[in-house]
């Protein structure tokens, strides 16, 4: 059909060509669905074999490259875990958060 609308061919697609074309899509969804099917069944099995670990769930807070520890106000103060540093952040004096009441 697009060869015919882009004039690399002269006669239009007939009805079979369509119906061809058509049921060919179909085809290839099913197929699709179900790779991706036994796809997810072989993941599966992997996983209760211990052969592969279980994709993680990621939560996506901020910018892509910005690393999230969970805190949702910087500290004045640098914090450590494990290997994990989290330099203290810079407050103006006067600022609201940086005023302990």
């Amino acid at each position: 059909f697009s060869a015919w609308i882009r004039k690399k061919r002269e006669d239009p697609p007939t009805i079979e060509e369509i119906l061809r074309n058509e049921n060919y899509r179909e085809e290839m969804k099913q197929k699709v669905k179900d790779v991706s099917e036994k796809d997810k069944l072989l993941q599966a099995k992997e996983y209760e074999e211990g052969l592969v670990a279980e994709p993680s769930h990621t939560q996506v807070k901020g910018h892509a490259s910005a690393p999230y520890y969970g805190k949702k106000e910087p500290s004045q103060d640098p914090t450590s875990t494990a290997n994990t540093f989290q330099p203290g952040a810079w407050m103006p004096p006067g600022s609201d958060s940086s005023q302990k009441k």
